[in-house]
């Protein structure tokens, strides 16, 4: 009996401590030695605690760069895919103008024009595709610098008003050609604070999707409104266009914001339209730290954003 209750005594805590041990082989720190000896098996136990708790913090640690370590490796890959899509995007839309321009000299090269009225138009083709490639290449230039933060935004105070009114002015050609009419009713000025120069961008792009969008015999409406933004705290002036006509299909308005994404594919060069425009548009906006959006209404399509109000 004596015998029994030593080997007992010597044995009990062994038997505990090769059961944390198996434990700790399939990553389980839970177990813990509770002994209270004076001993070596005592000293035993407690190594096996502290080792115990620095083999768990130690995995803890790796457990959490491997996370980091698997979004990194996610980002990585949605970079790549992004430069996939932008070198098939940017060949894609350079392809046409360039066969185009290459048919036209080659034609104009081998006097396949003899009259001329048809070199003028070879000509005038070729210069309108080397537009259209130049125009594209400084709105990536432009996209690329907003992205990237290098281009600084000069914050000023002006009125959004006049600069409306400014950019219907200069769009009045092309709506003379749609027979459509711009309703922009307000009077007053509003100032607000932001880039000029690329407000004005925005303003236009906004005008000119409306105007090759809008409906025949529809109309153009541009108006302001005023809010309170809780979230900044301050005074936000909304500026929306909208023109009467088809609806942006569902599926397409999460993706109107992308490079080179066209709803309208079949018209896009006949508008000149390289799917970069609206992306300049929120790249804009956000360097403002402001918001925009489109949004389907029952007879058309809105498009607003908004800007700090001056003081």
């Amino acid at each position: 009996i004596i015998t029994f209750l030593i080997t007992k005594m010597i044995t009990s805590p062994i038997l505990q401590l090769a059961e944390i041990s198996n434990k700790m082989g399939k990553l389980d720190f839970t177990a813990r030695y509770e002994g209270k000896r004076s001993d070596e098996i005592q000293t035993l136990g407690q190594n096996m605690n502290y080792m115990s708790d620095r083999l768990k913090k130690a995995i803890s640690k790796l457990q959490e760069a491997n996370e980091v370590l698997k979004e990194d490796i996610k980002r990585k890959e949605a970079i790549d895919e992004m430069r996939k899509d932008f070198i098939a995007n940017v060949s894609h839309e350079l392809k046409t103008p360039i066969a185009l321009i290459q048919g036209y000299a080659e034609g104009l090269n081998e006097g396949l024009c003899e009259d001329e009225e048809s070199r003028k138009y070879y000509t005038e083709v070729i210069i309108d595709e080397a537009v259209k490639m130049n125009k594209m290449v400084k709105q990536l230039l432009t996209l690329s610098a907003l992205e990237s933060g290098t281009q600084v935004m000069e914050m000023q105070k002006f009125d959004i008003v006049e600069l409306i009114n400014g950019v219907i002015s200069s769009t009045s050609i092309l709506l003379n050609e749609k027979n459509v009419k711009i309703k922009f009713n307000e009077k007053n000025p509003v100032w607000v604070v932001g880039d000029e120069f690329k407000v004005e961008e925005v303003v236009t792009n906004f005008t000119s999707n409306a105007i090759n969008h809008v409906s025949t015999d529809g109309e153009i409406i541009i108006s302001l409104n005023k809010h309170y933004n809780n979230q900044h705290n301050e005074n936000r002036c909304i500026v929306s266009v909208f023109n009467t006509g088809n609806c942006i299909p569902n599926e397409d308005i999460e993706h109107i914001w992308d490079k080179f994404y066209k709803v309208d594919k079949s018209h896009s060069r006949q508008y000149g339209g390289s799917g970069i425009g609206l992306s300049i548009v929120k790249a804009v906006i956000e360097a403002h730290n402001c918001d925009c959006g489109v949004r389907n209404l029952e007879n058309g399509v809105e498009f607003w954003f908004e800007l700090k109000v001056a003081e």
